[in-house]
């Protein structure tokens, strides 16, 4: 692949993983409410959620998604139920500032949580499908290696911004932490945040 198609790329990339959605939202808040440890394992979720949808587009189970209606809303209503749990456990978070800091040992569930809620979210899988081929080309090899590393790039880049992001986030969470009335309201926005995103996923068309 030529040098000009990838830095028409990762800046397209760039741009499109600054503009606050679902992850960055959920990067931002998992780093202000539990710290940039918590942040970056989200990160690290949400990109190998990633994975599987640009694995998904480079063999074509994409294009098979956004052609049954039905696949897509059970996909769309999982991910929208999923987004909802996510809600309903910020409201219900304990304000306490010295229950919010994230063990070792929770690292891992928000690893996992990323990668549910990328995985569960049928619109990341249809973007990647439309986005990645936008930059292939024909006499440049194999097409579904091409995505593939389009795919790859895309993930490299999204979770330097998002380390980035958590640790600016984190220093931010760390000065609020010692306001419970304050940390409250972040839990609260936080819920709000995903409640937000899950209405938005669930009245998605394709």
């Amino acid at each position: 692949m030529d040098l000009n198609t990838i830095s028409y790329f990762l800046f397209a990339s760039i741009l499109l993983t600054i503009t606050p959605g679902p992850d960055f939202m959920f990067v931002f808040a998992q780093s202000v409410s539990h710290g940039k440890k918590a942040g970056i394992a989200t990160g690290l979720g949400l990109c190998t959620g990633l994975i599987a949808h640009t694995l998904a587009a480079a063999v074509g189970i994409s294009a098979i998604l956004y052609q049954s209606s039905l696949a897509f809303t059970i996909i769309k209503v999982a991910g929208a139920i999923y987004l909802l749990y996510l809600a309903i456990q910020a409201f219900r978070e304990n304000a306490k500032p010295e229950q919010q800091k994230v063990k070792q040992y929770t690292l891992m569930n928000l690893y996992r949580k990323g990668i549910f809620m990328n995985i569960l979210n049928p619109k990341v899988s249809i973007f990647f499908l439309a986005f990645l081929p936008q930059f292939v080309k024909v006499n440049n090899g194999p097409i579904p290696v091409q995505m593939t590393i389009l795919g790859l790039l895309f993930i490299v880049q999204a979770l330097l911004i998002f380390i980035v992001l958590s640790i600016s986030a984190g220093t931010i969470g760390e000065k609020l932490w010692s306001n419970v009335t304050v940390l409250s309201w972040i839990n609260r926005l936080k819920g709000t945040v995903f409640a937000f995103f899950s209405l938005r996923l669930l009245l998605e068309q394709k």
